[in-house]
């Protein structure tokens, strides 16, 4: 679902984001890109506290509504999607390198680290179900590798063939 939201820009300040339909929901960022994608995840996150506390989700103003707000002065009206499902929070654990390589890919991806877990696993299945697809009816798989730093891409150490000397043989 769209909600509306206003975007701020003083001088000498970050881009603040505000949400007429939630008042006490606010977020910010550095760029209009990051103000968007923390816009919403905290509406995410203020819909799903309003959901756990059995509280009713107000549906949207339209543009019209919110025409005359005087909170829209000096700011742009933005459309923020949100998807209301129950999110869950998982905990994982994996060694520290391998979690800051996960967070360069996921922000070379412009995505959370929670995003990229999510698209990578998905990536992932999907590719499976191709390849029995592709099995099950004869055709030749890819021998293509992914894509460097896309989601799904193993983000395991690779495995390292140890050099070999030259082949003794035997009575030599």
């Amino acid at each position: 679902m769209d909600y509306i939201a206003y975007l701020h820009k003083d001088r000498k300040s970050d881009f603040g984001v505000s949400f007429p339909d939630f008042p006490g929901c606010i977020t910010a960022g550095k760029t209009l890109e990051e103000s968007r994608r923390n816009a919403e995840e905290a509406l995410a996150l203020h819909i799903a506290g309003l959901i756990e506390d059995g509280e009713t989700i107000p549906a949207s103003s339209t543009l019209d509504d919110v025409a005359d707000d005087p909170a829209m002065k000096n700011a742009v009206a933005i459309l923020v999607n949100v998807d209301s499902e129950k999110r869950v929070r998982v905990n994982i654990t994996a060694r520290a390198s391998q979690i800051d390589r996960i967070d360069r890919l996921a922000e070379e991806a412009g995505l959370t680290r929670s995003a990229y877990f999510v698209q990578a696993a998905l990536d992932a299945k999907a590719r499976r179900q191709r390849n029995l697809r592709a099995r099950s009816s004869g055709q030749r798989l890819s021998k293509h590798p992914m894509k460097a730093g896309s989601p799904g891409r193993s983000l395991r150490n690779q495995p390292v063939k140890a050099a070999r000397g030259p082949s003794r043989q035997a009575g030599k």
